[in-house]
């Protein structure tokens, strides 16, 4: 059985017996619940074993991914005699860590310009970045990997136009998004991501408000401007070092980002572990070979 926690939380209860076996009467039943390491779990810090033989595992980290086996051992006696036969029965649980995918927003949008070989092309891209930096700074989010092309573009009765095609990210790894992450380290891609899916709608908002300028308080049409409609936005997903998404693999936590297994690593916020070539990697969610 395959099991997900996210990490720092707690595992759910992993039960040493299975659905049939919980209906039935157990005799003098025994659990002994192995961990990754190969070493009895009873007796430490980070475990909670019941008397019925289920595990919680607390405080869950990369480290602690692997394989989780139970050994349940019961008696059966015979009624007409009374002898006792004692019984085997093992149970084995891969156990991962995961993390939520850390969210980033990818924006296009056009604007109409009177010729591309404008200077003031590039200077009113220099300015939105400006514009929306200034928006979203607040939140620690920022505007990368931004770029624009200049493009013909011939439209249904208005003939050739030109039109700048712009492309930015909206990325919630601004300078300082650190120290907010310091003060909630438990959730903090739920935090993360709460951030920059609020300046994606500011980003949004922006530009909804350009339609509403050009039609009501442009008195004279600017030389540059919005083309309505323009705007749409792609989701973007990336993991954090030591994690990544395999739906193969890992099918029912497809859109999480599962520790790497022993084998592979991520360097950095790629969305994929990597195979290394040398497998020397025997640890989960290594970050290098």
């Amino acid at each position: 059985v395959s099991v997900y926690v996210k990490v720092f939380t707690n595992s759910p209860f992993l039960v040493c017996m299975d659905l049939a076996r919980s209906q039935e009467e157990l005799i003098d039943p025994k659990y002994l619940w192995i961990g990754p390491d190969g070493k009895n779990l009873e007796g430490r810090m980070y475990v909670n074993l019941t008397e019925t033989g289920k595990l919680v595992v607390m405080g869950f980290k990369e480290s602690m991914s692997g394989a989780y086996t139970c050994t349940l051992s019961h008696k059966i006696i015979e009624t007409t005699t009374q002898e006792e036969r004692e019984m085997f029965e093992a149970y084995k649980f891969m156990v991962y860590a995961y993390r939520e995918a850390d969210h980033a927003y990818q924006v296009f949008v056009r604007f109409t310009t009177r010729k591309c070989e404008l200077a003031a092309n590039g200077q009113f891209f220099e300015e939105l970045k400006k514009i929306l930096n200034n928006i979203i700074s607040d939140l620690t989010c920022h505007i990368v990997e931004s770029s624009y092309k200049c493009r013909s573009v011939k439209v249904p009765k208005e003939g050739l136009l030109r039109e700048l095609f712009v492309s930015f990210q909206v990325n919630p790894f601004a300078p300082g998004w650190e120290e907010v992450c310091h003060q909630v380290p438990y959730d903090c891609e739920d935090v993360t991501n709460m951030r920059v899916q609020e300046a994606r709608d500011r980003v949004g908002e922006f530009f909804s408000k350009q339609t509403y300028a050009l039609k009501h308080e442009f008195q004279t049409v600017p030389a540059i401007r919005y083309v309505d409609n323009s705007f749409s936005v792609t989701h973007i997903d990336s993991c954090r070092p030591g994690f990544g998404k395999n739906d193969v693999t890992h099918k029912n936590c497809a859109s999480c980002c599962v520790v790497c297994d022993p084998g592979t690593y991520s360097p950095d916020n790629e969305v994929t572990c990597q195979i290394c070539t040398r497998p020397r990697v025997k640890k989960y969610g290594a970050r290098s070979c």
